[in-house]
C-alpha cells in the first residue's frame, strides 16, 4: 500500500527540482527527505527520482506516479472540502419519506424553511406509509421518516429508531352540505352511529384510530367504502354517499360542498412523529432538519384550523 506521505514527498521533489527544496518546502530535514523516498521506492519496486549534478530527475516510473498522486491529491482536496461543507450546511443532502397528507401539509412548510436557511444543501421527498417507510429508513434509503400512529395506546418501540414527537393531529366528522347535522359546529362520534361511513382502508394507522374511535363511541359502523385518498372521499360525502372521520393534516383544502365538524375535545387522534436511527450518526442536515420539523410543528394545527360548520 504506498504511502499518502510518501506520496506528498515526491510531488514536492518534483516541483522543487531537488531534496534540499522540497525539505525546505515541507519544513522537513534533507535526510528525512531522502527517508520518505528510498521507503516509497521498496513500496513501489522500481527507481523513482535519479539525482544528476543540476539536482533529481524523475524517472519513468516517478514521472507515472507524480501523475496519479497529483489526481489523489485533487481529489483529497475536494473530499475535504466537500466534507467540509457537510459540516457547514453547505452542501450535503437530507432524504425524507412522508405519509401522503404529512408530505402535502409539514414537509413543505419545512422543506421551505430548511432551503432558506441552508440553500446548498439537496432536499428529496418519497410518499412512503408504514411499514415501507421503515423498513426504508432500516436500510439506509431515507434519513428521517414522517409517521403516522394510532393516538390510543402506547407508542411503539422499535430499538433501532428514535422518534420524536411532532404533533398530534385529531380527527374531524366531515358530512355533506345537505346533512341534517350540517349546521352543529361540535358532534357526538354517537350522532353519527346510524350514518353510511367510508374511511382509509390502505395499511396506514387512518384505519385502526376510526375504528377504534367507534367502538368506544359504542357501534359498530357500517363501511360503504375504503379509500387512501381523503380528496376522494370528499368527493363522495359530496355526493351523499356517507361520511368521515378525516385528520385534520388531510383538511388542508375542503370543498364547498362538504362540512367539517368538530368532534370536541375528546376527539380520536393520531400521532405524527419524525423516526431516524438509534444509534447511529445522524448528519448536520437531518439534525437540522429535525430541528426545523419541531418548530413549525408547534403551532402548524393552530394555524391551519379547516373551516368548520357555521353553528344555526
Amino acid at each position: 500500500m504506498l504511502d499518502l506521505k510518501q506520496l506528498r514527498v515526491l510531488k514536492e521533489v518534483a516541483e522543487q527540482g531537488s531534496f534540499s527544496a522540497a525539505a525546505a518546502a515541507l519544513s522537513y530535514s534533507q535526510p528525512a527527505i531522502s527517508q520518505q523516498i528510498a521507503a516509497l521506492e521498496r513500496h513501489a519496486g522500481a527507481k523513482l527520482v535519479d539525482r544528476t549534478s543540476r539536482g533529481v530527475r524523475l524517472t519513468d516510473a516517478g514521472r507515472a506516479l507524480v501523475s496519479h498522486t497529483e489526481v489523489i491529491l485533487a481529489r483529497l482536496a475536494d473530499a475535504e472540502e466537500e466534507l467540509e461543507a457537510i459540516r457547514e450546511l453547505r452542501g450535503g443532502q437530507v432524504r425524507l419519506a412522508s405519509f401522503p397528507t404529512g408530505g402535502a401539509s409539514l414537509i413543505p412548510v419545512a422543506t421551505a424553511a430548511f432551503r432558506r436557511r441552508h440553500p446548498g444543501v439537496d432536499i428529496s421527498l418519497s410518499v412512503a406509509i408504514m411499514p415501507s417507510a421503515v423498513e426504508r429508513l432500516k436500510a439506509g434509503e431515507v434519513d428521517v421518516a414522517l409517521l403516522v400512529e394510532p393516538g390510543f395506546g402506547p407508542a411503539p418501540r422499535d430499538a433501532l429508531l428514535d422518534r420524536v414527537h411532532l404533533l398530534d393531529d385529531p380527527l374531524f366528522a366531515v358530512l355533506p352540505a345537505r346533512h341534517p347535522l350540517a349546521a352543529k359546529r361540535t358532534l357526538r362520534l354517537i350522532d353519527l352511529a346510524g350514518e353510511t361511513w367510508m374511511h382509509d382502508g390502505s395499511p396506514c394507522c387512518d384505519a385502526a384510530v376510526f375504528l377504534r374511535a367507534c367502538h368506544d363511541a359504542g357501534f359498530v359502523p357500517r363501511v360503504a367504502f375504503e379509500n387512501d385518498d381523503y380528496s376522494a372521499i370528499q368527493g363522495f360525502i359530496a355526493a351523499g354517499v356517507g361520511v368521515a372521520l378525516i385528520p385534520q393534516l388531510a383538511l388542508q383544502g375542503v370543498r364547498d360542498d362538504v362540512v367539517v365538524c368538530s368532534l370536541g375535545g375528546r376527539a380520536p387522534l393520531r400521532r405524527v412523529v419524525a423516526a431516524t436511527l438509534a444509534g447511529g450518526s445522524r448528519s448536520p442536515a437531518t439534525d437540522a432538519m429535525l430541528g426545523i420539523l419541531q418548530e413549525i410543528s408547534t403551532d402548524y394545527l393552530a394555524n391551519n384550523q379547516p373551516p368548520l360548520s357555521l353553528a344555526a
